[in-house]
């Protein structure tokens, strides 16, 4: 972008010599020498005030796009929603720090397994917030846990050196991702438990259904009951 120089600082040296012509006798030396350097001092001054008009502009323009920039979170309506997407947010940033930072390729991949989990929780969870309840317990308990070892990790593997407490710790926390990891897709599994039983209630129904009308390879066989030929029963 072209940055203009502000035009005000010349119209205001400009204007003194006019008016010093006006009602002074400009054509003296001592006169002329006046009103430069009055003109000098008006240039001065009208730069002075232009240029913090201009900074104060540029100062309110830039902190306006920086606004502007930052993404605003949006609410739910539900306040306890909006906490789990948040925490669930900033979880899944410290398992990409932690991701980074973290060299051996055993432990990173965990991590990534268990990011990609998590935010599948968190979608789920959003999109049916009556499922909250039931990751109370994993985002009390298990999650900060869970990001507390990958820390505790990160900090002893960067230390550089070899000794009991840190080789212990590690060796710990590596025998543990494989379970960790398994908790938090079972935890995703449960989210699905319901629906699940529905399903299965359906296909049942519907199963039952086809094979009375004859609509499946094993239909169920029809008996006609002595006293009404309408009842059908139903045998296997």
């Amino acid at each position: 972008m072209t940055k203009r120089k502000p035009v005000v600082p010349f119209y205001a040296a400009a204007a003194v010599w006019v008016c010093y012509a006006l009602f002074l006798p400009l054509y003296q030396g001592v006169h002329f020498v006046l009103a430069a350097g009055a003109s000098i001092l008006a240039f001065a001054v009208a730069g002075a005030l232009c240029k913090g008009s201009i900074g104060g502009t540029a100062a309110a323009q830039t902190s306006g796009e920086k606004t502007q920039d930052k993404p605003k979170e949006e609410s739910t309506g539900n306040e306890a929603l909006d906490k789990m997407l948040k925490d669930g947010r900033l979880a899944i940033a410290e398992m990409k720090r932690l991701d980074d930072n973290i060299a051996d390729p055993g432990i990173s991949a965990d991590i990534v397994r268990l990011e990609q989990v998590s935010q599948k929780i968190f979608d789920e969870v959003r999109r049916s917030p009556d499922k909250l309840p039931q990751i109370r317990k994993f985002m009390d308990y298990y999650l900060p846990t869970t990001l507390k070892l990958l820390n505790a990790y990160d900090r002893m593997s960067a230390a550089g050196v070899s000794g009991e407490n840190i080789d212990t710790t590690l060796a710990k926390v590596e025998g543990m991702m494989r379970t960790i990891v398994s908790a938090f897709e079972k935890q995703l599994d449960a989210l699905f438990g319901a629906e699940a039983l529905d399903i299965s209630t359906d296909i049942t129904v519907l199963e039952n259904m086809m094979a009375r009308e004859g609509l499946t390879g094993d239909p169920l066989k029809a008996q006609s009951s002595p006293g009404d030929d309408t009842d059908i029963k139903l045998e296997l």
